[in-house]
Formats: structure tokens, C-alpha cells, sequence
């Protein structure tokens, strides 16, 4: 099952805050939690008791805490690869190793006693995880999740990020990406220029970053990096559905009823003969083939439109279609709508026999 998470830094802002937060997170039902640990100092009792707390707490939610470390947290902490009592003491679900060890050592780790899940940074794109797999682990308890980037510009390209992806698909082992949200201004470092793993997701809307990575079906989770996220924020994300592409559109004011049902309240299915020119459902025209669809707004088609035939083309009145290029209207199909600009870049990862649908 894909997941949705939140992250939460008890260093950084007050405990009832962070407690308000996953109380909200979990009415819209996020079920993942990234904390960080790197940037714990002081007094380690104080440190340990805020953290404790606030896993205790997503812990009750029913939520999966896991953790970023480095191997300076396992001296901080008093841990060692061997005996990860010390995490496990915290209520975490996993760690994740930010950076890690030779190898050997994240292999015995996926072997602990508590059946804490060992997650490795997804990002570097080198043989790390080719060595430790060499090693043998338990790759049920592995898992793995991209870094994020706080400074503008440094976020990862897109074909860095499939490599990466694909590293770890090899070996069928699940993960995750970080989101931003433009509310959030809290992270784990000092500089906040958004929070996402994406360089090109930095600027737009966090449902539309969400809606990517899933389309991309290399990520499982999806996480937001900083805090705290508008409610209106994780409501967006809790409504995607993480196995269908839903597209956001703008529908013809006239449209008559039946083309507002075919576009809105059909499962659409992207035909298997796929074209070049659209992306074609055929359930309307199966579905309403008595019916008389009049022409309507028959202007030529922009990239992004979306069409339903009308009774001009025979049998094919009905079929709904989304625009793939710009393309000369002959008459015989109506322009019902148009999916958000910020999202037609979407319409590059529907697969033929992909289902997808819409919203307002």
C-alpha cells in the first residue's frame, strides 16, 4: 500500500505543536512520520525526552516513525550496528542512515532483534546499496528514501532521480520521496528555501509534486519535508489517490449534462492502441451511444484540452479524449474543458490501459 507522511522536529519547535500537528495529520489520514536526529545537541536526557514524546504520540496514531541518523548519532546516543536498543527504546519504526557505514555493518543491522527497518539514502546514485546487498542483508527490513534539499537550486534532476529510483526497485525494496509545502517553514537546517527532492517541484503546488512522484511508480511513499503544512495542504495530499491519475480541470460553462457525467463520474481507462495525438477512453460512446451529443465549442485544440466527439463523428460520439499535441477541430469534436497548466506535464506519464479521471 503507497503511504502518505509528515515530518516533525522536536528540536526545532514545541512539543504541542508537534503534538497538534500529527493529531491533524491523522484526521486526513497520514500514516508516516520523518524526524531528524542529525541536528540533536545538548542535553541529550531533555533531547531524548522530546523525541520520546512526540513518537509516543504518532505511535498511538497508528503512524510509522522512522528517524534520519549518521554514525555520529549512534555515539551520541550511546547505539552501536550490533545493538539498536537505543532507537528502539524511542519507539521508532526504523532509522534512516543518512549516511552509513561500510556495508557489512548496514547488513547486520537489517538482522536486529527489535525488527526496527533500516532505511538507506536513496540519492547518492553510486554502488552503496549494490555492496550492502554483496553483504547478504534481510531485505525485508530495508527500505530507502531520497534526500531533500533546503537550498534552491540544489534539488535533484529528474533523470538523476529515476536512476536512483531504479537502483532500488531492482532489489523490490520500497520507497520514498520528500514533498514541500509553500506554508511550511521549519526543517532541520537553517536555510528554507522549500523542502522537496525534485529541483522542478520546488515552485508548484504540493498536491501536483505528490500526484508526480506516484505517477512515476518508482515512489511508494510520499512524505512532507517541512512543517507545518496547511491544513488546506494535507487535505490536498489525503485526497489523491495514489494508484489513479486525477487530473484537475476547468470545464465549459454549457456543457450539457451527459459530457459533465462522461468527464466527472466514469472510470476512464486509457486505450492500449495508443496515439501519438490523444489519449482516448471509450466508455462514453459505449455507454450513451443512443445519445445525441450537439456540437459544441469546436474551436482547434490545444495540448492539455479535453474533447468528447460529437454526433458528427458516428460512432465515435461520446469518446472522451485528452489532447497530446495541438491539432486542427473539423467540427465533429466539442472542447468540453482544459486540465490545469500546472498539471499537464502529467499527461506524460498516462500509460496505454492506465486508469485516470478528473476533478473540478
Amino acid at each position: 500500500m503507497r503511504k502518505v507522511g509528515f515530518s516533525v522536529y522536536p528540536t526545532h519547535a514545541e512539543l504541542e505543536e508537534n503534538l497538534e500537528y500529527i493529531e491533524k495529520a491523522n484526521k486526513y489520514g497520514f500514516n508516516r512520520v520523518f524526524t531528524c536526529l542529525l541536528s540533536a545537541s545538548g542535553d541529550k536526557e531533555k533531547v531524548f525526552s522530546e523525541f520520546k514524546k512526540t513518537i509516543e504520540y504518532a505511535n498511538k496514531c497508528n503512524m510509522e516513525v522512522i528517524a534520519d541518523i549518521n554514525p555520529k548519532i549512534f555515539k551520541y546516543l550511546g547505539a552501536d550496528y550490533g545493538d539498536l536498543k537505543a532507537f528502539n527504546d524511542l519507539g521508532l519504526y526504523g532509522i534512516r542512515l543518512d549516511t552509513g557505514f561500510s556495508g557489512l555493518e548496514e547488513s547486520v543491522m537489517t538482522f536486529n532483534k527489535y525488527g526496527l527497518k533500516i532505511e538507506l539514502n536513496m540519492s547518492a546514485g553510486n554502488k552503496y546499496l549494490d555492496n550492502i546487498i554483496s553483504y547478504n542483508p534481510n531485505t525485508e527490513n530495508m527500505l530507502g528514501c531520497h534526500n531533500f534539499y533546503p537550498h534552491r537550486y540544489s534539488g535533484l534532476s529528474y533523470d538523476h532521480f529515476i536512476k536512483c529510483c531504479e537502483q532500488f526497485k531492482k532489489y523490490n525494496i520500497r520507497t520514498a520521496s520528500f514533498v514541500s509545502s509553500k506554508n511550511a517553514k521549519i526543517g532541520p537546517w537553517p536555510v528554507s528555501e522549500g523542502l522537496c527532492t525534485l529541483e522542478e517541484h520546488r515552485c508548484i503546488p504540493i498536491d501536483v509534486q505528490v500526484k508526480h512522484l506516484f505517477a512515476t511508480d518508482l515512489i511508494d511513499d510520499v512524505i512532507i519535508a517541512n512543517a507545518f503544512a496547511s491544513e488546506e495542504e494535507l487535505k490536498a495530499v489525503s485526497e489523491i489517490n495514489p494508484y489513479k491519475l486525477t487530473f484537475k480541470v476547468n470545464i465549459e460553462a454549457g456543457i450539457s449534462k451527459i459530457e459533465n457525467d462522461i468527464v466527472f463520474n466514469e472510470l476512464h481507462i486509457n486505450r492500449g492502441d495508443i496515439s501519438d495525438y490523444m489519449i482516448r477512453s471509450s466508455i462514453g460512446r459505449i455507454k450513451y451511444k443512443d445519445y445525441e451529443f450537439k456540437p459544441f465549442n469546436t474551436r482547434d485544440i490545444k495540448k492539455g484540452d479535453i474533447l468528447i466527439d460529437n454526433s458528427l463523428y458516428k460512432n465515435y460520439a461520446g469518446e472522451l479524449q485528452i489532447a497530446l499535441k495541438d491539432m486542427k477541430n473539423y467540427g465533429k469534436t466539442n472542447v468540453v474543458g482544459r486540465i490545469s497548466n500546472d498539471e499537464i506535464f502529467l499527461l506524460d506519464y498516462v500509460k496505454p490501459w492506465q486508469k485516470f479521471g478528473f476533478t473540478k
